[in-house]
């Protein structure tokens, strides 16, 4: 995917894989191993919100900024713990209710800021906790218990389960089924079939089963990156990049997903190390080989590739580059 020189010799080297992949199903380029199962960790949650928007929308009177949120990845700055907060009103809950934990807010790290001492964190500034929010709509609109919506039992998600394989063309009983960060349910599937599922969020016609709920989340996430991600973060710079056109979603250890509304594409990379900036160099990459960078969509990504190497005396001794190339299939 990308290797690092120094004296233009090769000194660290990560491997990673991309599928792009049409709505419809055909693979229209690809690098490395796109076959095997990847975690999809944070990629997952516009298909954890499929049931709540396809079926309660109405019922909770959510707005596109909303379910921009339950797909989020967020700073854990103030527009998102407020909105968070509002959500979990409407399903009779409150931040006691999360079962995502407390970290540090993203914001810090991503703004450099210094966090102060000996603040105490909120459930509602957990980067996930606009999902979690979004489940325990879920569990008051099905009537089901609030108190273990994360169990892979629940009515929650096993709704999810099936939103997940509806999406993927997996049967439900072959996704491998892990844990991830927040204590959800995640589960791995190959590249291309991320790819292709991600593709879906860009439909014009109704979906067979989810009917309007995939454009309407794809449209809310592209009109509201700040709330899917927040201030000086990846799925932010990528958005604002498209346009109006790209709908992006980033997942813990190494894993992206970027859809074009006009085109009905996606792409899903992985970096096998789980390393953020090789996979950000690789990502821009495969945006250039594929052509949607123009100058203007290429500068604005350039926030995204890491500053040459320096040493201590502040002179340069190395670059990361990207060195994989798309290998192009049939469209037929």
């Amino acid at each position: 995917m990308a290797v690092v020189y120094r004296g233009g010799y090769p000194e660290n080297i990560h491997h990673g894989s991309v599928a792009v992949v049409h709505r419809d199903g055909r693979l229209l380029a690809s690098a490395g191993d796109i076959e095997t199962p990847v975690f999809t960790r944070s990629c997952l949650k516009p298909f954890q919100a499929f049931p709540l928007i396809a079926r309660y929308t109405d019922h909770f009177g959510l707005d596109d900024a909303d379910i921009a949120l339950l797909c989020a990845s967020h700073n854990g700055e103030a527009m998102h713990v407020e909105r968070v907060a509002a959500l979990l009103a409407r399903a009779g809950a409150s931040s006691s209710d999360l079962a995502c934990g407390c970290h540090m807010p993203y914001f810090y790290s991503a703004l450099q800021q210094t966090p102060p001492q000996g603040v105490r964190y909120s459930p509602l500034q957990h980067n996930c906790s606009g999902k979690h929010s979004g489940m325990l709509l879920l569990a008051q609109a099905l009537g089901a218990p609030l108190g273990n919506y994360l169990s892979e039992d629940h009515p929650v998600q096993q709704a999810i389960l099936q939103s997940v394989s509806h999406f993927s063309d997996i049967p439900s009983a072959d996704l491998i089924r892990g844990t991830d960060g927040c204590s959800a349910p995640n589960y791995a599937m190959p590249l291309r079939s991320l790819a292709q599922a991600f593709a879906k969020l860009t439909l014009t016609a109704p979906d067979p089963v989810y009917g309007m709920a995939p454009a309407r989340i794809g449209r809310a996430m592209t009109a509201h990156p700040e709330l899917v991600s927040g201030n000086g973060r990846n799925d932010l710079t990528l958005m604002r990049a498209g346009g109006g056109d790209w709908v992006s979603k980033v997942g813990a250890d190494g894993v992206q997903v970027l859809a074009s509304h006009s085109l009905g594409v996606a792409i899903a990379a992985k970096c096998s190390d789980g390393s953020l900036t090789p996979l950000m160099v690789g990502f821009v990459s495969v945006l250039d080989q594929l052509g949607w960078l123009d100058e203007t969509r290429g500068h604005s990504l350039r926030a995204l590739l890491p500053a040459p190497l320096k040493n201590s005396a502040g002179i340069e001794v190395g670059e990361m580059r990207a060195v994989w190339a798309l290998q192009r299939h049939s469209t037929q």
